[in-house]
């Protein structure tokens, strides 16, 4: 395999590289005209015949950077590229950079063929405003002439299909795709089970059960930290499991009627505040929480100072295990539920990941000289073989099948040079990050290799799916308007937040707070994303 590779893509080479690519963005909507069609889709098969060089700009994943500088070098990517006979230059954004390059190559106007970015959420307007942009093309009639493979997931999954289409219509990327709802409940709260068992607790599964827990791991196991979350990565903490038990998300929510609300402003989150100051009074949450990093919770979480945090499935609760059991044999992390007031009741509120979320979805540019040639590549991965291939690589290499099941190698899951299974992993598939393609369940449960793993998407279950707002896309002006009253309201409700926890503002002002909030635009915002419902459920 490859060693490691220091060098990173400079922006500079990599402007220079999108400068071959063809033609600038145009500025009313235009598909570009396909070159001589392949073949026709009854007689169409792969590999196709050799064709020009193509270009495809995305992230290289943080668990591909430490043992390749370009995708190209991965045996994946020369996989893929000798199945569909298809020559790919990859292009990345230095690491941290995506959103900087990204405008870059907008402004410049030479586009690579294909761009992998989440068009839904970080594209200013949404996908129907880079359509209408000339960044884009839109893909009805390229999935309809070329892609076999994705119309035919697309009409077996209709909810798929409402998912990836904008308010007018317009298929805009080649999505990817969790393709099992269990893949969706991959972050949660977690705790030391092997403390339990000292100071003769169960599992918590109510407000109070963790209270409890929590002052037997300060006064019983000598915790400094009991509750130690990564509070600074707001992402993470969206599934904080204490906001949840009061049947309440910070952001936008869908109610039991089918309205958006907004979480941040609800009864039910000054009483998680409250409850949040209470705990933090009594040393039961880290003191250093408003600075929390993951490399100060992955110390604590270790080194016995801390007994229970929220994380994901594989990369926290599998690294601290690995790790903490090195030298402490009977370190054992669980899963608890997301927590309620009442005892016996089940979960309304929770975390999941959208099936769709728009991260990852590979659009093909309006530079692109040969649409057919790039829709069939990325279609590939929408077909049972392409869909095997990037979800379990090259059989017989990172994969054998083992009573009609792909099984990872023993190359994959215990690396002879070292590497952590998610960098063998993504040597051979994507399966476990994301991009172009539909993932599969199987793919997570050979991932979680640990027994208190494989159950967490059980444990993390609630209803929290009816609440969860789908890939809505409010208009360009109204996305402008929202970005505005969002980023207010945001900043200011998780500073107040702060203050209130830590005790350093009073909850008695919490209707003042409430009145601030309205006052940003919160009506407004309410009224953009109640609309943008109702056309969604009308697709």
């Amino acid at each position: 395999m490859k060693k490691r590779v220091a060098a990173t893509f400079l922006a500079a080479a990599m402007a220079a590289a999108l400068a071959g690519c063809g033609g600038g963005a145009k500025q009313e909507t235009a598909a570009a005209a396909p070159a001589e069609p392949v073949a026709s889709a009854e007689e169409f098969s792969y590999p196709m015949p050799a064709g020009e060089k193509v270009t495809f700009w995305g992230e290289l994943g943080n668990t591909e950077s430490p043992n390749y500088a370009n995708r190209g070098e991965e045996p994946f990517a020369k996989e893929w590229m000798k199945r569909t006979g298809v020559d790919i230059e990859f292009l990345h954004p230095p690491a941290g950079q995506t959103k900087e390059q990204f405008s870059l190559i907008l402004a410049d106007g030479n586009l690579p063929d294909m761009l992998e970015y989440n068009w839904l959420m970080d594209y200013p307007g949404g996908p129907e405003k880079a359509i209408k942009d000339g960044v884009i093309i839109p893909l009805n009639d390229v999935f309809a002439q070329y892609c076999p493979n994705i119309t035919k997931y697309l009409e077996e999954n209709p909810e798929i299909d409402k998912m990836i289409r904008t308010d007018d219509g317009n298929y805009y990327a080649f999505p990817f795709i969790r393709g099992d709802e269990r893949l969706c409940y991959t972050i949660g709260p977690m705790l030391r089970a092997d403390w339990l068992e000292k100071v003769g607790l169960e599992i918590p599964t109510t407000i109070d059960e963790w209270h409890t827990v929590l002052t037997a791991f300060k006064e019983e196991m000598g915790a400094t930290a009991p509750f130690c979350p990564e509070y600074t990565r707001l992402d993470l903490m969206e599934a904080d499991p204490f906001m949840a038990a009061y049947n309440i998300g910070k952001n936008f929510y869908v109610d039991d009627n089918g309205v958006v609300q907004y979480g941040g402003v609800q009864e039910g989150y000054r009483q998680y505040l409250e409850t949040m100051h209470q705990w933090y009074s009594e040393g039961l949450i880290d003191r250093d929480l408003a600075t929390l990093k993951f490399d100060q919770v992955n110390a604590k979480m270790t080194n016995g100072s801390a007994g229970a945090t929220i994380g994901f499935t594989g990369s926290y609760m599998g690294t601290w295990m690995n790790a903490a059991t090195a030298t402490n044999p009977d370190y054992l992390l669980v899963a608890a539920p997301f927590p309620t007031v009442e005892k016996g009741a089940f979960p309304e509120f929770g975390y999941m990941s959208g099936q769709y979320s728009g991260r990852a979805s590979t659009a093909i540019t309006t530079s692109c000289k040969d649409v057919e040639r790039v829709a069939r590549l990325l279609d590939y991965a929408y077909g049972e073989e392409g869909h095997m291939f990037f979800n379990f690589g090259i059989e017989g290499e990172s994969y054998n099948m083992v009573d009609g099941e792909p099984v990872y190698s023993d190359w994959v899951m215990n690396n002879p040079d070292g590497w952590p299974v998610s960098q063998a992993m993504s040597a051979y598939i994507r399966g476990n990050t994301n991009g172009p393609f539909v993932q599969d369940y199987r793919y997570l449960m050979q991932y979680y290799a640990l027994d208190c793993q494989k159950n967490t998407p059980e444990v993390w279950n609630s209803n929290i799916r009816k609440h969860v707002l789908p890939p809505i896309t409010p208009t360009s002006d109204e996305s402008r308007e929202m970005s505005a009253i969002v980023n207010e309201i945001t900043t200011y409700r998780d500073e107040m937040a702060l203050k209130y926890i830590l005790g350093n503002e009073s909850l008695d002002t919490f209707d003042e707070y409430v009145q601030n909030i309205k006052n940003m635009g919160l009506d407004r915002a309410l009224e953009i994303q109640n609309g943008a419902l109702e056309r969604y459920n009308a697709r």
